[in-house]
């Protein structure tokens, strides 16, 4: 792995380029005044806003160049920082952009308000005589909230009840990240210090004796703390249900699913669909104890490599090209388009000192999108830089082809255009294999992203569910029940061919993303969608890849369904949900031939 010591040590070269967000510090505070001075102007029209179809526009003008400025000043400050979070000056850029978006959000706090109490038909009719139709399915979307919206006043108490939560998500965050620590086990006679980070990578030793030390010792850490983290939990979901009710909800689900037109019958239905295909992680998981030779398999060997990975020694610029040939499906228009992010340095390629870990993608509006990676050698950092790549395409193309207003796509589509590009890469990786133990390396690798993304997180999204169902029925929510609950669910996904292991009942205890609440099964949906696509595209089905094309392009221009339904995908039929199923069994049938040709 290629890292530099400090930010400054990088060549140019391999870091993207900041300035094409913000020049320099002089745009950066002009920035910040013309913010304070629109938000100023915009504050001054406050009970006039729909007073005539001219101060309508002069506001919807007003405020699409002071959020487009906040968004500049948001996403450069953060990306600086990130690139060096040692560096002081770009730490206090950082605090500037979120203070200032805390001080804007306050201020202007009635608009939506004001707005919702007047006339909807009145308001469509003022936007056509301004020639501003571009703007009718924004209101549609803010008028679906207009009987949950209460006075001014309330809502200003709201506010403030909103900004007093989080207690629970913030104490997690403290036990899960500033005081953790699992201590050291000892691996292959080294002492090593037991993290997140390194976890999964400890539970993939050939060892089983290691795995199992490892697995205990890390949930030694949770389950002496379950009764304070079941506390957090429990307040997660009593502020799910408080924000929902007020909001006028039967559950926060519904609540969740309401901003972006989603019946709960998508929810269920995935989850009935992943009960009805449990039989294949049943057989996966005997697959995995029968290659693995193991008298009893447990939860600690689920994430071992059943074929050992390639010593690959892939420079960057030979990850370039395994990209685009893993692509070339998507079609010459695509390619040329994504040649850009490699001509245009739009992605930060190296590790240095100070640089945030992980990879991301972040734009902001008809500014070229952003990739940071620390890229090793290796399939892993190709297999991440490609779906990053995903998100940043997928970006481009809807910075491309819509106003401001429709240009970020809904969070619910976000996973599918990186997951897409995965799945081609995988299936690329698996045509050209050199011999049957590399190919067999490849489909095992897709039947774990499958076990992961869709039956995991599907029980992750049943347990949510269950926990708030239990609250709402006046079912005290101790550690015990969570961990009753959690328990019981894990054994229905996965089986009896595998030990559901005493500590993986506090699985539920190390799981950050249920403080945002019903967003798991978006994973879900998201790759079952991709595999959809992609198999389609990969079996040049009519239109598929100028559908493609035209989903990567709609932004949040419609409901994030029909957006989806320009890929021919309508994700609320169970049968759409069963072809993704499909997929994966057809490759494990694959896996089963093979393993005894190696």
């Amino acid at each position: 792995m290629k890292k530099y010591n400090s930010r400054k040590e990088v060549p140019e070269k391999y870091k993207w380029d900041l300035t094409k967000i913000i020049k320099d510090d002089d745009d950066f505070k002009n920035k910040q005044d013309n913010i304070k001075n629109i938000s100023d102007k915009i504050f001054s029209m406050k009970g006039t806003i729909l007073s005539s179809s001219n101060n309508l526009k002069k506001y919807l003008t007003l405020s699409q160049e002071m959020n487009l400025n906040l968004e500049k000043l948001y996403v450069y400050s953060h990306l600086l920082y990130y690139s060096d979070t040692k560096d002081k000056e770009y730490k206090e850029k950082m605090l500037i952009s979120e203070k200032l978006n805390e001080d804007i959000a306050k201020k202007l706090s009635f608009i939506d308000t004001e707005i919702l109490s007047g006339d909807y038909n009145k308001i469509i009719s003022m936007l056509k005589n301004e020639n501003m139709s571009d703007y009718e399915f924004y209101f549609e979307k803010l008028f679906r909230y207009k009987d949950m919206t209460l006075s001014e006043d309330e809502e200003k108490i709201i506010a403030e009840a909103v900004n007093a939560f989080g207690t629970g998500d913030n104490v997690f965050n403290e036990i899960d990240n500033s005081d953790v620590y699992f201590g050291k086990v000892k691996v292959d006679g080294k002492n090593i210090e037991l993290n997140h980070s390194n976890f999964i990578k400890l539970l993939n030793h050939k060892d089983q004796k290691i795995r199992e030390k490892v697995f205990k010792q890390y949930y030694k850490y949770f389950i002496e703390r379950k009764n304070t983290i079941s506390e957090c939990l429990k307040g997660q979901i009593k502020e799910n249900f408080f924000i929902s009710n007020i909001r006028k909800f039967n559950t926060p689900l519904e609540y969740s699913l309401y901003s972006d037109n989603i019946d709960k019958l998508l929810y269920t239905n995935l989850i009935e669909v992943c009960h009805d295909k449990n039989y294949l992680i049943y057989d996966y998981m005997e697959l995995r104890k029968n290659l693995l030779n193991l008298d009893e398999m447990h939860m600690y060997d689920i994430y071992v490599d059943l074929v050992d990975k390639k010593n690959d020694n892939i420079e960057f610029n030979e990850g370039k090209k395994i990209i685009f040939e893993a692509l070339k499906p998507l079609g010459k228009e695509y390619l040329n388009t994504l040649e850009k992010a490699f001509k245009e340095k739009w992605i930060d390629i190296y590790a240095n000192d100070g640089k945030r870990s992980g990879a991301y993608e972040w734009n902001t509006y008809k500014v070229d999108p952003y990739v940071s990676i620390n890229y090793e050698n290796n399939m892993e950092s190709v297999n991440t830089l490609i779906h990053e790549l995903g998100h940043a395409m997928h970006s481009y193309y809807s910075d491309s082809n819509n106003s401001y207003l429709y240009s970020s796509y809904p969070i619910f589509l976000a996973e599918i255009a990186s997951t897409v590009n995965e799945v081609l890469l995988n299936e690329y990786l698996i045509d050209n294999a050199k011999d049957n133990n590399e190919k067999l390396l490849y489909i095992t690798n897709f039947l774990d992203k499958v076990r992961t993304t869709i039956f995991r997180q599907t029980m992750f999204a049943e347990f949510e569910m269950i926990m708030h169902e239990k609250y709402k029925n006046n079912i005290p929510l101790t550690e015990p029940e969570f961990s009753e609950t959690y328990m019981n669910l894990n054994k229905l996904y996965y089986g009896n061919n595998i030990i559901s292991d005493d500590e993986i009942r506090l699985e539920w205890a190390r799981i950050p993303h249920f403080y945002t609440s019903f967003y798991v099964y978006k994973y879900a949906t998201g790759l079952a969608s991709a595999l959809v696509i992609a198999n389609n595209i990969l079996n040049n089905v009519d239109g598929a890849k100028e559908n493609y094309i035209k989903f990567l392009s709609s932004g949040c221009s419609d409901y994030p369904l029909e957006i989806l339904k320009k890929c021919g995908v309508d994700i609320t039929d169970k049968k759409v949900l069963e072809n993704a199923f499909n997929i994966f069994e057809n490759r494990l049938n694959e896996a089963k031939k093979l393993i005894k040709k190696v």
